[in-house]
């Protein structure tokens, strides 16, 4: 398969090749880290501009305060590890947004978005940090950014993404948007593959249990969000994502290794 331009794509492939933390998995990056902060930038105020943020709530000051304690385990995940952390130049903010819909997202820059939607599912502080950093542990994965370039790859051919940009704004927006699941009215269950959730899940579970949240609260979260699924859960063929019982099973799996995080105080 060769690009627009003739260079074979396997080439680029390799040129492209980034590393996820922890699975150390080998992920397609096509689009420069400068270019999505950018997108996300733009996209961000374009959101928030049209939607109603929550403040100074109970429920707003709980969002702030878990997103800061995840924020904080992430940064000393990376130093313990002696690695160099790929979120220590975002700007944080984490909001409270006023829409039923059961969902949550963040861009890469440190935008962290929750719906109070999903706070019934949640239920509490511990639920909310199930979400929170399972949505971190994404943007951490550079998750959007690999589902950006297998959908630019897919729909254009291997163009550019500034030729993609000009020649085809409104698609490339709509990938943008839809890598970071904003929009979606289930959005933490829709956007990714079943790779990139099991990874999502498994550094969430050790960002929540170093900020130190229980991770076993994780399980039950899940077992919530299979009920809020309309007309139930797909079968697993028919889905990018994992069956909700491998899910939780594996979860139940990777709990020793969050646990020893847990029980080192968090």
């Amino acid at each position: 398969m060769k690009t627009r331009w003739g260079i074979p794509f396997l080439f680029l492939f390799l040129l492209s090749c980034q590393t996820v933390p922890v699975t150390e998995r080998q992920q397609l990056s096509l689009i420069p880290s400068s270019r999505i902060m950018s997108m996300s930038a733009s996209n961000y105020r374009e959101f928030m501009s049209k939607h109603e943020v929550i403040e100074g709530t109970t429920e707003a000051r709980m969002v702030d305060r878990v997103g800061s304690r995840i924020r904080r385990a992430v940064e000393r995940y990376f130093r313990e590890q002696g690695r160099t952390d790929p979120l220590e130049a975002e700007r944080w903010e984490f909001n409270l947004i006023k829409d039923d819909a059961v969902n949550a997202w963040a861009m890469p820059g440190g935008k962290v978005t929750v719906y109070n939607g999903i706070l019934p599912v949640a239920q509490n502080e511990t639920g909310l940090a199930v979400v929170v950093a399972h949505e971190i542990a994404h943007v951490v994965a550079n998750h959007g950014n690999e589902r950006m370039s297998q959908g630019l790859v897919a729909r254009f051919g291997g163009m550019a993404l500034s030729a993609a940009l000009s020649q085809y704004p409104a698609q490339t927006r709509q990938l943008f948007m839809a890598a970071y699941g904003v929009g979606s009215k289930v959005g933490i269950l829709l956007p990714y593959s079943r790779v990139q959730e099991s990874e999502a899940d498994h550094l969430g579970l050790i960002f929540m249990a170093m900020a130190g949240y229980d991770p076993r609260a994780a399980v039950d979260f899940w077992k919530r969000m299979t009920e809020e699924k309309s007309g139930g859960s797909p079968p697993e063929f028919l889905s990018t994502h994992p069956s909700d019982r491998d899910r939780i099973e594996e979860i139940r799996r990777l709990m020793p290794e969050a646990m020893d995080y847990y029980r080192d105080g968090g």
